[in-house]
């Protein structure tokens, strides 16, 4: 099976990829650095010819609220516009839990408006909303920094490892489309200021890591369950404790 991984430069992308050859798929992986560009366009007619499904795992490369829904709003239609003309048959499509949960936050604003337009498509789909990764635990620490203080909220939080997630990503991909969404999470729930702070130590980093219930998280304030999954969630299977590669990824 053809399988082209939009994105499959990336983090994950390239773990889909990996996965999927190692299961005997032609996948190819298409991102910029391939010439492929979903908001251009460039290079999606050449790189789908023959597909039987198309995996976007693609990311925005700026985290701006007018950039972030342009990437995302205007690469999926584009993703959706060819792989009509090429006949795609499953278009897969990895989100981020609570996308809906917090309309305060532009990114997660941009990924809802990403999964209606694959909602509404004529293409068979399957959503993998998935939980924030190990790999990106520094990134949002950083995020979170005011001078040596970490402000994180006291809510629950439930991250997942890439390796995991790539694993889920690419069953889905060979098999049959859901119509509908997933949700995927680690194994662990912590509380969020709880656990960067274990994070940070393991990490011999010297900030501190304070509580602060109106902290932000991608431009919005999170409630208690904003961030984790409901039930019948995918559980990963990596631990924090034994997470491949770290928390630095």
């Amino acid at each position: 099976m053809r399988i082209v991984v939009v994105g499959g430069t990336g983090l994950i992308g390239g773990k889909v990829v990996a996965r999927l050859h190692g299961d005997g798929h032609e996948a190819v992986a298409a991102s910029p650095r391939t010439g492929v560009d979903t908001v251009t366009g460039e290079g999606l007619a050449e790189a789908l010819a023959g597909a039987s499904v198309v995996v976007d795992v693609s990311n925005s490369p700026s985290f701006e609220d007018a950039a972030v829904r342009e990437f995302f709003e205007t690469g999926t239609r584009n993703l959706l516009a060819a792989e009509g003309e090429a006949g795609v048959g499953h278009h897969v499509a990895l989100s981020v839990v609570g996308a809906g949960r917090l309309p305060g936050s532009g990114y997660l604003r941009a990924k809802a408006a990403q999964e209606r337009l694959i909602e509404r498509a004529p293409i068979p789909y399957s959503i993998v909303r998935s939980t924030q990764f190990f790999e990106f635990v520094p990134r949002i620490a950083d995020a979170a920094t005011d001078g040596g203080i970490v402000r994180m909220p006291p809510v629950a939080f439930q991250p997942i490892a890439a390796d995991d997630v790539a694993r889920v990503v690419a069953a889905v991909a060979v098999g049959p489309p859901l119509n509908g969404g997933i949700e995927i999470a680690g194994p662990e729930r912590f509380r969020m200021d709880e656990f960067f702070r274990r994070a940070l130590a393991d990490r011999n980093d010297p900030r501190e890591v304070v509580t602060d219930p109106d902290a932000r998280y991608f431009g919005a304030v999170p409630g208690e369950h904003s961030l984790v999954p409901g039930k019948g969630a995918v559980l990963g299977g990596i631990g924090f404790a034994g997470r491949a590669g770290r928390t630095g990824g």
